[in-house]
């Protein structure tokens, strides 16, 4: 969870970030309660699943099967990407604006889930969680749930890119331990795709981006991270490279956009990872006033995040 800090209100405004100065009150000791949040559905639902087959996987009886990962089958058309990424507590959700790096509040979370264990949003912003027992719609303006299914689900999630293991929509993946699954966002089924090799194991989260690449925070391996940021392969969940450690441990959420990574971690602290002088750069993001024992339990950014800096620095990505 991040710590909080006596920042003002965030609105967003056609991709702009204001923040007002000011204490506001929340349910989080030191947080700025957000007014709204942006993104979501068109209804500010957050956005529906899409349409499957009767298999829960969707797609035509010949065999070439789609999952219905992506939204409504008319999907949800979002303008250009408003720079803030989102964390959660275990109940409460909060978000990171990166022009600044300032933390506000959404909310805690309605709607019937809690102990929330990861969230994914995909390039037009709608967003799904997770618990260990079932799966969610998340309305990121408010923070309240819809629920989906009742299953067994990952704390690392994540949406990768249309065409990866869909040519035709995005798909929520995550990993069990070193185990790579598709999760079906209309009817909550879960599907083995591959395995991360090498002796690592997911500590927390992972986050894809259109155009850019994948990435995993992992215990394990040949140096025994804890934690390490590995670039893995979205189309088998597989090691592409290590980057080394993050300087943290128990990166439970990890969010990106422009070139840089964004850590949180089961301790509240919230750290930018960038690249310099050939090797991982973390960052420390202050955040003054936590609550107390506040732990950040996950992460996520769309997948529409410009994947470099602006003049097109950022981690490198084979």
């Amino acid at each position: 969870m991040k710590p909080a800090i006596s920042v003002g209100v965030a609105l967003m405004t056609a991709g702009t970030i204001v923040v007002a100065c000011g204490s506001g009150s929340s349910g989080e000791k030191g947080f700025a309660v957000v007014d709204a949040a942006g993104g979501g559905g068109s209804d500010g639902t957050g956005g529906g699943g899409g349409g499957g087959g009767a298999d829960g996987f969707g797609g035509p009886a010949d065999g070439n099967v789609s999952f219905g990962d992506a939204g409504s089958p008319a999907p949800v058309e979002a303008g250009p990407p408003i720079p803030v990424v989102y964390a959660h507590s275990p109940d409460t959700l909060y978000r990171l604006a990166t022009t600044n790096d300032q933390v506000a509040v959404v909310g805690p979370f309605t709607g019937g889930c809690s102990s929330v264990i990861d969230i994914a949003i995909d390039s037009s912003s709608n967003a799904y969680v997770t618990t260990d027992t079932d799966l969610w719609r998340l309305d990121l303006q408010t923070a309240a749930c819809t629920h989906i299914a009742t299953g067994t689900y990952p704390n690392s999630l994540s949406f990768v890119p249309k065409g990866t293991l869909d040519p035709n929509v995005e798909a929520l993946v995550g990993y069990d331990g070193s185990t790579y699954i598709r999760i079906n966002t209309t009817t909550g089924a879960v599907q083995n795709v591959g395995a991360l090799t090498g002796g690592y194991t997911s500590s927390g989260d992972i986050v894809s981006v259109i155009g850019g690449g994948t990435f995993l925070t992992v215990k394990g391996g040949s140096e025994n991270c804890d934690d390490c940021l590995l670039q893995i392969d979205p189309a088998t969940g597989d090691l592409v490279q290590d980057y080394g450690s993050v300087n943290h441990a128990d990166v439970f959420g990890l969010a990106f956009w422009a070139g840089t990574a964004y850590g949180f971690d089961d301790s509240g602290q919230v750290f930018s990872i960038s690249w310099a002088n050939g090797k991982l750069t973390t960052t420390d993001i202050p955040v003054p006033n936590p609550p107390p024992n506040l732990e950040f339990w996950g992460a996520g950014s769309t997948t529409s995040a410009p994947p470099t800096a602006a003049d097109g620095g950022g981690i490198p990505v084979q």
